[in-house]
């Protein structure tokens, strides 16, 4: 197969043409991407180097997610192809954005990542892509001259360089490039809302689905100010005085020299990196920079959700919600969040969710549900078409654990069967429910072919939210009141419980 910067093998599998770790562009350190030109034929059978990680992961939540680990290298400006056919069929092309916020993460990270099913089920051109995180991909140099101007946002600059290459080579791949969208769950999904507040991205992509990645900013912001006492800080730690040398410094040593430096630099208010930098080139989360959207996006389709429970699902209880009485749920309530609490929510809690045990407003999200309600209003206001989900579909975990941050990845990509946690009575509907509406999205921006109830995008003052679990179902403004008198009473509370959860604060 001939590309734009040279002759890719890859292989032929249970009718899917695949080709894995494709070149799509290279870079110095810190510097912006450009084209990536080889001789001869590259195998692209196995997939490339991945983004190198601050540190080493440790095995943690595989039940809820399973993950794998790949080779890191610097190097790692590639993408990943599962496509029916190498014709001319212009098929819809889907592209996946990994999620770890901007700083870990990976492709191939999560084994639901696969992209041989949705290919299939939505007869699609599947992409997913790596690029540089962290200290590589959001390190603000831009004090020290122009040929640093945006490396505060090199990562982002690698998406619209993997997007460009898609513009110019999917067509071989019988992909449409006129027919792309964009999907990306937790960072995956900000990195969308980055790529909308790009202008350089502008045409590169025409609808996106952002699955918990509409994030209080207290747990992911964008890196303000100047990246200068970040840069001395780190250069102080290595013992050199030149910025140019931090280009060939070992990543290991500039990976520890930064992480610590970095808490001091947070704790001053000062710019810390890892995420993307507001500037001419990218113009701030649209939530927290006091303009909102850049109204040149209103014509970009977006699906925009969370689940229910996200990472408070990740805080061990210490209750079997199944064994409780309704009244042993409510004393657990009282004991945790505060009898006044408890008195104000669960009424709304139980008028919002019927179906569920009480004990379960324990569990509720406001961390990413609070400000996606907001963004939502935000794109109705701009009149641009926006559609709510809430995955609200519980586990066989536990005898039913509510559903966690992540939890409705595999449900997109048709692949809950590399989750065994996720298989349930009714699983394998939903997950054809939720597959078949996102085919059909991608295909035509409309869910005419799907077989979910009738789904309005929402209006200014009115969200339509699809509730997506054993009965999909369309409510309005069903959890406003609840949401908004939860992250006034609870989020402090459930931010500490998260943190204590992850050893970041002791008591």
């Amino acid at each position: 197969m001939k590309t734009t910067e040279g002759t890719i093998q890859g292989y032929f599998d249970d009718g899917l043409y695949i080709f894995k770790g494709v070149p799509y562009a290279e870079a110095e350190r810190f510097h912006d991407p450009h084209p990536a030109h080889w001789e001869g034929i590259k195998n692209c059978t196995s997939y490339g180097y991945v983004c190198p990680l601050l540190s080493l992961p440790s095995p943690n939540n595989e039940l809820l997610v399973p993950h794998r680990y790949w080779v890191m290298n610097e190097d790692c400006m590639n993408l990943n192809v599962w496509t029916e056919g190498l014709d001319d069929q212009k098929r819809p092309v889907i592209v996946w954005l990994h999620g770890g916020g901007f700083e870990s993460g990976s492709a191939i990270e999560h084994i639901a990542y696969e992209g041989e099913n949705l290919a299939k089920y939505a007869h699609s051109v599947i992409v997913s892509v790596n690029h540089r995180l962290n200290i590589l991909g959001y390190f603000d140099l831009s004090d020290y001259g122009e040929e640093y101007a945006n490396s505060g946002n090199a990562g982002t600059s690698d998406l619209i360089a993997a997007l460009e290459w898609i513009r110019d080579n999917i067509a071989r791949f019988g992909g449409d490039p006129g027919n792309i969208t964009l999907f990306g769950q937790s960072g995956g999904g900000c990195k969308i809302t980055a790529l909308l507040q790009s202008p350089a991205a502008d045409g590169l992509f025409h609808k996106g689905l952002i699955m918990s990645g509409v994030i209080n900013t207290a747990v992911l912001k964008d890196a303000k100010g100047s990246g200068k006492p970040m840069a001395e800080a780190v250069m102080k730690e290595l013992g050199i005085s030149d910025v140019h040398e931090l280009e060939k410094v070992p990543y290991s040593e500039l990976a520890k020299a930064y992480t610590k430096v970095r808490p001091s630099l947070r704790a001053a208010g000062l710019n810390d990196g890892g995420n993307p930098h507001p500037n001419a080139y990218y113009f701030g989360d649209p939530l927290a920079n006091g303009k909102g959207f850049r109204k040149e996006t209103a014509g970009i389709p977006l699906i925009v959700g969370t689940v229910f429970g996200e990472f408070s699902s990740f805080c061990p209880t210490p209750y079997q919600k199944k064994k409780m009485t309704r009244d042993e749920q409510i004393s657990w309530l009282k004991k945790d969040i505060g009898e006044e609490t408890v008195k104000t929510l669960l009424p709304l809690f139980e008028a919002a969710y019927p179906e569920r045990d009480v004990v379960d407003l324990d569990q509720l999200d406001c961390i990413f549900r609070y400000p996606t309600m907001k963004y939502i209003e935000m794109r109705a206001q701009l009149k641009a078409q926006v559609w709510s989900y809430l995955f609200n579909m519980d586990s066989v975990l536990d005898n039913g654990t509510v559903p966690w941050h992540c939890s409705d990845v595999p449900y997109v990509f048709h692949n809950c069967q590399y989750v065994p946690t996720q298989v349930r009575a009714g699983s394998d509907r939903l997950e054809d429910e939720i597959s078949g509406a996102f085919a059909s999205f991608a295909r035509s921006g409309d869910f005419g072919s799907s077989s979910l109830p009738e789904w309005k995008s929402c209006t200014p003052g009115h969200e339509y939210t699809m509730i997506l679990d054993e009965h999909p179902r369309v409510r309005e403004n069903f959890d406003h009141e609840l949401i908004q008198k939860d992250n006034d009473l609870v989020l402090q509370h459930l931010m500490t419980r998260l943190l204590e959860n992850a050893g970041m604060i002791q008591h």
